[in-house]
């Protein structure tokens, strides 16, 4: 019964506008499909590859990157980093990089790399724990709304959904 209760106290607040996002350099007015800060850097500079490889977010460093669809990545090393640039899309964070959750719900919020979880050989970011805890709730019936939504939204500013 609490975890229905979270679910449903999530859901609500998230559809009522109401969020407890900390602010990150999330442009609430970007139209952009990929969540990144103003210099166009993803994850917030975590390691993609580390979630896979380490089990856990690692930050990356600014000496070593790489770049897809626009987005820099920084890696912890340059094994990582050719294990990206080998296969980008494996890697990549799913819905750009926005809260599953969100997407889930029909809205595009900051996803946050330290609250995080991998599904096979995706890795999917929440705004915060209560989003990952009332996704995995019914992982099922949310992918197939986040995998519904998001073609609607990824080319919406969040302040528009």
């Amino acid at each position: 019964m609490r975890k229905f209760a979270l679910a449903v106290g999530l859901s609500a607040a998230l559809l009522s506008g109401f969020t407890i996002i900390p602010a990150f350099a999330f442009d609430e007015n970007s139209t952009a499909a990929i969540n990144v800060d103003e210099s166009g850097l993803g994850l917030r500079g975590y390691d993609p590859v580390g979630y896979f490889e380490a089990g856990a977010p690692t930050k990356g460093s600014a000496d070593m990157t790489a770049e897809h669809n626009g987005v820099t990545y920084h890696f912890a090393s340059s094994e990582n980093r050719d294990l990206f640039v080998a296969n980008p899309s494996k890697y990549a964070p799913q819905y750009g990089g926005f809260c599953q959750m969100g997407a889930a719900l029909g809205k595009k919020l900051d996803g946050d790399p330290a609250v995080w979880r991998v599904d096979g050989d995706m890795l999917f970011v929440y705004a915060y724990p209560a989003a990952r805890e009332g996704f995995v709730q019914d992982i099922p019936g949310n992918t197939q709304k986040a995998d519904t939504n998001w073609p609607v939204i990824k080319d919406k500013a969040p302040n528009d959904l």
